[in-house]
């Protein structure tokens, strides 16, 4: 029945807050509209990006229909929600081009035929708005106290509060309202850091509309260590293939803490709950609940095919296993250079392994840089092409990250 996706979502760990739950679960038996929004402050999306998508596969297996909305209006002001400081507030053709690109990364996780899924701009409704009819309309429905009183704007006044923010959550609700009255919506669902946003938008549907509509947000998912989920040493973890190539997504997933592995599984895959648990309880071997978990994660995003060619290279640069390293990124330096010869600090730094040349010397002199398998013992020890194996050679920074230097071919 389509309301067991709540069940389902709940059990995953996928809920933190709800309104009037029991409802909503009695709403759900007949299929819904939901929606999440996007703000398209980048040209894609990336690991942090992954909980509100996976909410959204969840209701659409189960029969519901789920909408996307991406912030081409709402980005124009910024959400200071969670946020220290203003956003940049990028230009109109900056939010355009984004949300282009973002509208084209959605349609490998959700089915948009037969309107199953919308894809949809808040641009083409705010942008025509009247400012001084929206106050009229809008504003006087919302509570100068009760908004300042909101977590988000309650952080924001110590640090400074700017007029242009304190609108935005006027706008996200009449997102809501406008959804509500032109497709049904009934249910909002985001990160826990929009539970006043959401809140904000029902008791607005209910004021104008007269209507019952639901908010659900998602925790704020961090590893057993503590960090943001999809931050790296490298940088963020894309979900777009020519920011973060499969085989760096593959891995990312199957360096994952051990104590991670089985919430990530449950969060992060499609894999029934039961099959997680069972894996979790009879003690399976680590590394194969973690290649579990990286190939379901990589196919979600990547495809089957990106999938097992990230498992295979994974497996033959760690274990010796199968013979493809196809997927391992890949620096091309100019042959000449290789003759003469280059620091291996330089490398490592032109590879993107290190963030600078003194992280690179700084890796290399505590031991943690390795080429061809081998520890690297000066940082500027010369590497040629006479280094060349089998047309590559393979440095590794720490026990994990690998890259290929290889020459023109």
């Amino acid at each position: 029945m389509k309301h067991r996706v709540y069940d389902e979502l709940k059990e995953r760990g996928f809920i933190a807050q709800v309104t009037d739950e029991k409802t909503l679960c009695n709403t759900l038996a007949e299929g819904i509209t939901c929606y999440v929004g996007f703000d398209p402050t980048a040209a894609a999306l990336h690991v942090g990006h992954l909980l509100p998508i996976m909410a959204l596969m969840h209701m659409q297996r189960y029969g519901h229909r789920p909408i996307v909305l991406v912030g081409g209006g709402t980005a124009m002001i910024g959400d200071p929600s969670g946020k220290n400081e203003m956003r940049r507030i990028l230009s109109s053709a900056e939010i355009a081009e984004n949300a282009e690109k973002i509208k084209t990364q959605f349609s490998r996780y959700l089915s948009f035929e037969n309107d199953k899924a919308l894809m949809l701009n808040n641009a083409d409704w705010l942008l025509p708005l009247s400012y001084i009819g929206f106050l009229r309309d809008i504003g006087k429905h919302f509570s100068v106290n009760r908004m300042i009183a909101t977590e988000s704007y309650r952080m924001r006044l110590e640090t400074g509060l700017n007029f242009i923010e304190f609108n935005y959550m006027l706008l996200q609700a009449y997102d809501f309202l406008h959804l509500y009255q032109k497709y049904g919506c009934i249910l909002q669902m985001g990160g826990n850091d929009q539970w006043g946003n959401i809140v904000a938008g029902i008791e607005l549907v209910r004021r104008v509309a007269g209507a019952a509509v639901y908010g659900m947000t998602f925790p704020l998912i961090t590893t057993a260590a503590g960090h943001k989920m999809g931050k790296t040493e490298s940088g963020a973890i894309w979900l777009d293939e020519t920011k973060t190539s499969p085989y760096e997504y593959y891995q990312y997933w199957y360096n994952t803490d051990d104590r991670d592995v089985e919430k990530f599984l449950l969060l992060f895959t499609l894999l029934p709950v039961e099959e997680i648990k069972s894996f979790a309880q009879q003690g399976s071997n680590i590394r194969q609940a973690k290649e579990r978990l990286a190939f379901e994660a990589t196919k979600i995003t990547h495809g089957l095919h990106a999938a097992k060619k990230a498992q295979e290279s994974s497996r033959n640069i760690f274990y010796g296993e199968g013979t493809d390293l196809d997927s391992v990124p890949v620096t091309i330096i100019d042959v000449e250079r290789l003759k003469k010869g280059v620091a291996a600090y330089v490398l490592f730094e032109e590879s993107k392994l290190c963030s600078s040349r003194a992280e690179a010397r700084r890796l290399i002199e505590d031991g943690g840089a390795y080429i061809n398998g081998k520890r690297v013992e000066h940082f500027d020890a010369a590497i040629r092409e006479t280094d060349l194996q089998n047309g590559s050679i393979i440095l590794r920074a720490g026990k994990k990250r690998y890259h290929r230097i290889k020459i023109p071919e």
